[in-house]
């Protein structure tokens, strides 16, 4: 059996950033590692076809300093996730997440995603195919459910099937997907959320490691799913709001205490602009829009923010965006 997540925490549990679509690509990866040295991050989900007839590199780079970090793969076709997976495992990542929950009309056409979740044969051929070719663990996020029936019979045969395929860790995000009516966006916020499924999923498949996902947002609610669950994945507060992530090490991992401050954030994320427009040709806002949360609930946070999305700006260098931006949010504050 393959090992679980590649880094807990004294007591096997694992806090985690989820794979976000056009959020968490490695600049927005690089920028949560500063605020938190432990917890995993997941790319966004890349489909094995982009991986398989694409631009490898644009879609697999990262910078060192990202691990422990997962690769999420779009896909069905048990040979295409084998083929995908193995490119993962060589470029270096330490976990390869299916994608089983996005509920998307792009995702449903391509025959992945939550959809998925009707086909739990297929799912378990994937993993398999996954499992039998590389080293690293194989993980699954998903659902608890399809459409408006909240069965929990469906999803405990899925996750027992998938489970016979050689997966263990399983990332549980506690809503139904609603395939028909809803956008992804929606899909987030309007199924009811159900944790007390994810908790009787460990209970009745206590040797699996199980996470839940979902509508968590402080570290008091972490805690409270850590005593009854093995991991815990935060997604959009993560993103708006990413200096809860500083709280993590200390509260979850035992680890020093966070003692940078947003300022020296900041500063990091400029010398990291720079390096990104020196070796690739990055436009540094491609970078800035997701630190855009970094002053969440001070003074001056908005016109900060509102510098740093300036398109009239683009032409400047991030050092003179940085200093206007500290100019105008300390005469706000």
């Amino acid at each position: 059996m393959k090992p679980a997540y590649p880094l807990l925490n004294t007591a096997g549990k694992v806090v985690s950033v989820a794979p976000m679509m056009d959020w968490t690509d490695r600049h927005c990866r690089y920028f949560h590692r500063l605020l938190s040295r432990r917890a995993l991050l997941y790319t966004e989900m890349v489909t094995t076809g982009a991986l398989l007839h694409g631009d490898v590199p644009r879609h697999l780079r990262y910078d060192p300093q990202e691990h422990p970090l997962a690769l999420q793969l779009g896909g069905s076709e048990p040979a295409d996730l084998a083929k995908a997976a193995r490119l993962g495992e060589d470029w270096g990542y330490d976990e390869i997440n299916l994608n089983c929950g996005c509920p998307s009309e792009r995702v449903q056409r391509g025959a992945f995603g939550a959809c998925l979740m009707n086909e739990p044969r297929l799912v378990a051929d994937g993993v398999k195919a996954m499992v039998d070719v590389v080293d690293v663990p194989v993980t699954v996020k998903h659902r608890i459910g399809i459409g408006r029936v909240e069965s929990y019979d469906f999803v405990r045969d899925f996750v027992g099937t998938v489970a016979e395929a050689g997966c263990n860790v399983f990332v549980v995000h506690a809503r139904n997907a609603w395939l028909e009516g809803l956008s992804p966006k929606e899909n987030r916020d309007i199924p009811p959320l159900r944790y007390a499924v994810v908790r009787r999923l460990k209970q009745d498949f206590p040797q699996l490691t199980v996470a839940v996902n979902g509508g968590i947002t402080t570290a008091a609610q972490i805690a409270e799913q850590l005593t009854v669950l093995d991991g815990v994945m935060v997604g959009r507060e993560a993103y708006h709001n990413p200096w809860t992530l500083t709280e993590w090490d200390a509260a979850f991992y035992g680890a020093a205490s966070f003692a940078e401050t947003r300022e020296s954030i900041e500063d990091a994320m400029v010398e990291y602009m720079e390096r990104e427009a020196a070796e690739h040709g990055t436009p540094w806002h491609s970078v800035a829009r997701h630190m855009l949360g970094l002053r969440h609930g001070l003074p001056g946070a908005r016109r900060w923010r509102q510098v740093w999305s300036d398109h009239r700006l683009k032409t400047c260098g991030a050092r003179e965006v940085l200093a206007e931006a500290r100019r105008l949010e300390r005469s706000l504050a």
